[in-house]
Order: structure tokens, then C-alpha cells, then sequence
């Protein structure tokens, strides 16, 4: 079978790492990909450009489309698949909108008793102001952007004055665009973050194994949110009663939901949780595998990948059992300097033909030329390892980032250490 990935970052280098193993995979395209992507060929098109995406597709007898990204999904790149028969894996335009849209998110769960943090939504700055400064939900306070802002689009607020200068950047000065028209208001949740990921049909459920991202830019769980600077899977603070607290007052009632709304839901669907004292409580729905969770998780998966997303195209994974490696695995973004900000590209990347062959690499923000890879993203490359225990699965990794340099590298110290 021949697959397009669809995507160019860590995530998608972990996806095709993983079908390739595929017995039945007879070759691996990927749209735009990135320079260290071994073993497939390299399509010059962008992830937005759904409609030449799917024209290639077509022409090249492409048996599977794996969709990466949200913004294909968001931009109704499954719906214009099927409209051609062609078999995609990925939730529909109206089933991305539990990612694309915060408020719409927000007003879903409260409409089908999800829990999650007290909320207003405003579409306009004065709006926003007035309930900022009525100390409505307290300090700290979140605000966070309705549209798609690359993780970037909420902010933690510790005072009114901090939050009215969000409320600023999203509404006024459109750091986002058209993502600030609307802006959530939201109680701010003290607790434990956590990833919980499950693959579904729109009835039928397939859990992926628990992991825990680390979104925060430096040591300690501080500094501005990114897209992750690691993970860890399984996740040490999801027990067996958790697991089914989950699975049956959040994932089930959410997949129900979008049926019962007409949304019928396939797909990844992916909730950012925080444990606080009465439960968990849903922090956003994402509806495609985590960045850099995929990279974690992945490695601990011992099944055919390429049969779970399969039958998830084909509308029907009641029949997939997947088989899990129990050694625990750890993943380390390296990242540029700046990032979630400005940051430079083309700085050369060396150390990589220094590594062992426990360790796996998966480049996010790479390009390779005249025999070398370069810096080409703010989240440039992923070092992941499993071990016979957390510790020993850190150790290995930590000890092949000192192989690794690049101008301006950095990275955080403690993933998988605890917050």
C-alpha cells in the first residue's frame, strides 16, 4: 500500500518511522516533510493546499492519507478526500471544530455536562475588560484565543493587568488573527496537566496509552507555553480508576455528544486534562495525535499502526486490539533559541551520526543540504529512548543531548522529573 503523511514536523516524523515497520507498506510519501525524513519521498506541498493534496492522492494511487496537523483538518481536507473515495484518516471539518474553535469547544462541553473550568466568551475588547475587571473567575485568570494559534493562544494570567494585555495582543493587535475575533474568559485550574488520547469511529473506542506533555519553555514548568518541550508515556499520575473516571465522564460523553449533534467524530481525539481536587476537567479537545506525545508513545507501541489507521478510515476499529511495549518511554524537544518567539534558522546541526542505536531521533524543524542538517523550526529536533524504568529511559536520552549542538540550542532539564 502506498500512504501520504501529511505534516513536516516530530510528530509526523514518528508516524511514518512507525508504518514504515508496516509489512504492507510498499512506500511512504510525505507533503512537505522535513530533511531528516530516511526512506520516503518528499512532496512539495503545502499542508493547506487540500485540494492539490488530494489531486495528488488521486494520481499517485495513494491507498492512505494520514493527516497530521489541525489546520488540513481544519480547513476540511476529509471531507474533500471522500468526496473523491479516497480513504483518509482524520475527523471531518464539523468534527475539527472541537479543536478549531475554543468557544465552540467550551459551549459543546457545557451542553453534554463535560467538566471543565467556568467561562465567558466575548467578542470584543470592552466585553473582555468589563469581566476581567469584575474579578469574575479571580486571579490567576486564563484568556485564550477562540481560533487555531499554533499552542500558543493561551495565557495564564496572574492579575487583571496581565490579563487585560492578553486580552490586548488577541482582540486589538491580532498577534493571532482572525483566531482573537472571539476570546474565552476562563477560571484559571490549579492541578496537574495531563494528555489522555484515544482513537475512535464515532462509537467504538481504542485508547492510546496515557502520556504526560510538558508544555511550559523551561526547567521548573515555567515561562511561556509552547507546543511541548517533551513527554513521557505512561503518564505516572493516571491510575486504573482515573483511566475509567476518563474514559466515561469525558471521552465517552464527548464522542456521544458529536454524534448526537450531527458531528459524527473519527479520528484522534485528544483531551488536555488537569487534575484538580474534584476530578479531571478538560482544558481543550485537540482532534489529531499530540506534538511531541506521538514521539512517546509510538515508541512503546508493538501492533501495525497501519491497522488501527486503517480501519479508523474505513469507519470501523471495533476489531483492533492494540499490544503495548510496559517499558516506559521519554522524549526531549531541542529546541532554538527563542522559541515560542522570534528565533534564527540555518544554524548547523552536528552530533547526529554520534549517536547509539537505542536512541531515536525525530527531526521537527530540519532541512538537510551539501551533506548536512540545519535549524529550520523553533522545535528542531526530538531525542527519544524507552528504558526498563523512567529513570534509566532519561538517563540514556540526557546523556545523547550532550552529543547534540547546535548555535542557540536549549532544552529543558527535567522532563519527566515531576512538576
Amino acid at each position: 500500500m502506498k500512504l501520504l503523511v501529511i505534516g513536516s514536523g516530530g510528530r509526523e516524523h514518528a508516524l511514518v518511522w512507525k508504518l514504515s515497520q508496516s509489512s504492507r507498506v510498499e512506500k511512504i510519501y510525505v507533503a512537505p516533510g522535513n530533511g531528516g525524513m530516511e526512506g520516503v519521498e518528499r512532496v512539495d506541498i503545502k499542508t493547506h493546499e487540500i485540494v492539490a493534496l488530494a489531486d495528488f492522492a488521486e494520481a499517485n494511487g495513494i491507498g492512505l492519507t494520514v493527516v497530521g496537523p489541525e489546520l488540513p483538518l481544519s480547513l476540511g481536507i476529509v471531507d474533500e478526500f471522500k468526496r473523491r473515495g479516497l480513504k483518509v484518516f482524520g475527523p471531518e471539518k464539523l468534527g475539527a471544530e472541537l479543536e478549531v474553535s475554543k468557544v465552540f469547544a467550551k459551549e459543546f462541553m457545557r451542553r453534554h455536562n463535560i467538566p471543565t473550568a467556568d467561562f465567558s466568551v466575548v467578542t470584543d475588547y470592552v466585553s473582555g475588560e468589563e469581566i476581567i475587571k469584575s474579578g469574575k473567575y479571580g486571579n490567576p485568570v486564563v484568556v485564550k484565543a477562540d481560533g487555531l494559534a499554533r499552542g500558543k493562544g493561551s495565557f495564564v494570567c496572574k492579575s487583571d493587568k496581565e490579563a487585560l494585555i492578553a486580552l490586548d495582543y488577541l482582540m486589538n493587535k491580532r498577534i493571532f488573527g482572525n483566531a482573537g475575533d472571539s476570546v474565552v474568559i476562563e477560571r484559571f485550574l490549579p492541578g496537574r496537566e495531563i494528555s489522555f488520547t484515544v482513537v475512535t469511529d464515532g462509537s467504538w473506542i481504542v485508547p492510546i496509552v496515557t502520556s504526560l506533555d510538558h508544555k511550559k519553555a523551561y526547567d521548573g514548568d515555567v515561562g511561556p507555553n509552547t507546543g511541548g518541550m517533551g513527554a513521557i508515556s505512561p503518564c505516572p499520575y493516571v491510575d486504573a480508576s482515573l483511566y475509567k473516571k476518563i474514559m466515561n465522564e469525558i471521552i465517552r460523553p464527548a464522542v456521544d455528544g458529536m454524534m448526537e449533534e450531527g458531528r459524527k467524530f473519527t479520528g484522534v481525539l485528544y483531551a488536555g486534562l488537569m487534575l484538580v481536587e474534584d476530578g479531571p476537567k478538560v482544558l481543550e479537545f485537540n482532534v489529531r495525535f499530540g506534538d511531541p506525545e506521538t514521539e512517546a508513545i509510538l515508541l512503546r507501541l508493538k501492533s501495525d499502526l497501519l491497522d488501527l489507521l486503517e480501519a479508523g478510515a474505513n469507519g470501523d476499529i471495533s476489531g483492533v486490539k492494540l499490544d503495548w511495549n510496559t517499558k516506559p518511554s521519554v522524549d526531549v524537544v531541542l529546541a532554538s533559541e527563542g522559541y515560542p518567539g522570534k528565533y534564527k534558522k540555518g544554524k548547523e546541526i552536528a552530533g547526529l551520526d554520534n549517536l547509539t542505536e537505542d536512541i531515536i531521533v525525530f527531526h521537527a524543524g530540519t532541512e538537510f543540504r551539501d551533506g548536512k542538517f540545519y535549524t529550520s523550526g523553533g522545535r528542531v529536533l526530538n531525542l527519544a529512548s524507552v528504558g526498563e524504568d523512567l529513570t534509566q529511559a532519561r538517563n540514556k536520552v540526557y546523556r545523547a543531548i550532550e552529543k547534540i549542538k547546535f548555535d542557540g540550542m536549549y532544552y529543558r532539564k527535567d522532563i519527566g522529573m515531576g512538576k
